[in-house]
């Protein structure tokens, strides 16, 4: 059996970038935190209400609040979802 252990050093962002101490990691969190969420998304095939939470940066408690009629374990492509 073999065992890897991975880590990064200098911040621990977790992002894989490994940038120095001139590196620009922590704009690029920021940029990411202040992102433009849409009105909507459409459901595309393989989609699940946590990829969709992850890829908008919408919970999902509020994707299932604003959306009361969608059924989360079934979700049909072409589908919109309100997401503000």
């Amino acid at each position: 059996m073999i065992v890897v252990i991975a880590a990064t050093l200098g911040g621990g962002d977790g992002d894989g970038s490994h940038k120095g101490a001139g590196g620009t990691s922590h704009a690029t969190r920021h940029q990411q935190a202040s992102h433009h969420t849409p009105k909507s998304y459409e459901v595309q095939s393989g989609d699940t209400l946590t990829s969709i939470a992850h890829q908008t940066g919408v919970p999902v408690a509020r994707i299932l609040r604003l959306n009361p009629g969608i059924d989360p374990q079934i979700l049909i492509s072409g589908e919109e979802l309100k997401l503000k």
